[in-house]
């Protein structure tokens, strides 16, 4: 038994969101249940890296895709009054039972659970900025974000039924130290020379938002009563149209940006050998623009503040090239 049973529980807390929400708990004196799938080694070290004091954080062990959540470990989380849900399966080429099962299966569990404590405050669940509100169509959309879709649904609806009190909070591509998935890909190819032609041109808006940035919007959204309820867009206004933020990103990498881009509709049709562009990966070549006004009001009540978009991009390149994308350490930049 933790001599200071934890307020708050983030699942999902090894991924790259999950651990900035404990760090950025922790940071403000919030006592946080860390679960996690394996050994909370990764998180712990992580933690120190970013010189996070652990004193008040108790790692649980949990598979969030089980009824009950498997949930072992010495904490009492009878207290448990926050509950974050950043356990997601991100990933593209999966198949639809193995999406389904931690998308949606998961995403119910984590609510079902919440739902059972006494002293509950919110449930804050992390969707998405494509799939909040959209239809789950495999076919089109491919097992990611499609079941991203269900999973959003499902969670609304169960959480409805028990009377959960929700927050979901909509996402854009999340940029910071450690992301190299996604828009990743596309700056580990122009910094390689390998992006002769830009996906989707002129009109493709593929909008980022700071992980500290967001952290610290999740950390605040239990804060405030009148978020219950709500589903907030959370991402960047300012975010350059593909073209000029592949332009700026070159610029400052020191690299040739693409000259010439090719439509979505044409790299649908073309063989995937030729293009080597995942399916999956099109729908977010989007001109789509997204309703950022009220989690931008409530931001602005909270004190919260976006760094300018420009720096956050070329800090992020840097921390890519430094990281050789994910591949290992290399020297400072």
């Amino acid at each position: 038994m933790t001599p200071h049973p934890p307020d708050s529980i983030v699942f999902g807390a090894t991924g790259f969101l999950g651990r900035s929400i404990v760090a950025e708990l922790l940071r403000q004196g919030r006592r946080v249940a860390a679960a996690v799938r394996g050994p909370g080694d990764r998180l712990t070290s992580w933690l120190a890296g970013q010189e996070v004091g652990t004193a008040g954080m108790t790692v649980v062990t949990c598979d969030v895709t089980v009824p009950g959540l498997g949930l072992t470990g010495l904490a009492d989380l009878a207290g448990v009054r926050d509950v974050y849900n950043a356990a997601a399966r991100f990933a593209f080429g999966l198949d639809v039972a193995e999406a389904r099962l931690a998308n949606v299966t998961g995403a119910v569990n984590v609510t079902e659970w919440a739902a059972a404590r006494t002293g509950l405050r919110r449930l804050v669940h992390v969707s998405g900025y494509r799939v909040s509100g959209a239809e789950p169509d495999y076919r089109r959309l491919g097992p990611y974000e499609a079941s991203k879709a269900e999973g959003d649904a499902a969670v609304r609806r169960r959480a409805r039924e028990l009377d959960v009190p929700l927050t979901i909070v909509n996402p854009a591509t999340v940029i910071g130290p450690g992301q190299f998935i996604g828009l990743a890909s596309l700056v580990h190819d122009l910094w390689r020379g390998r992006l002769p032609v830009l996906p989707g041109g002129p009109g493709v808006f593929v909008p980022v938002v700071d992980i500290g940035y967001l952290a610290r919007f999740m950390a605040a959204v239990p804060e405030h009563e009148e978020t219950a309820g709500r589903a907030y867009w959370v991402l960047d206004d300012d975010t350059p149209e593909l073209p000029e933020l592949v332009a700026l990103l070159a610029s400052h990498l020191g690299v040739r940006a693409p000259r010439r881009s090719i439509p979505v509709w044409l790299l649908r049709r073309l063989p995937r050998a030729l293009t080597g562009a995942d399916p999956e990966t099109l729908s977010f070549l989007s001109g789509d623009r997204y309703d950022t006004a009220p989690a931008r009001a409530f931001a602005e009540r909270a004190g919260l503040r976006m760094p300018p978009v420009e720096q956050a991009l070329r800090r992020w390149a840097d921390d890519l090239v430094t990281a050789r994308f994910g591949a290992g350490t290399a020297g400072a930049p």
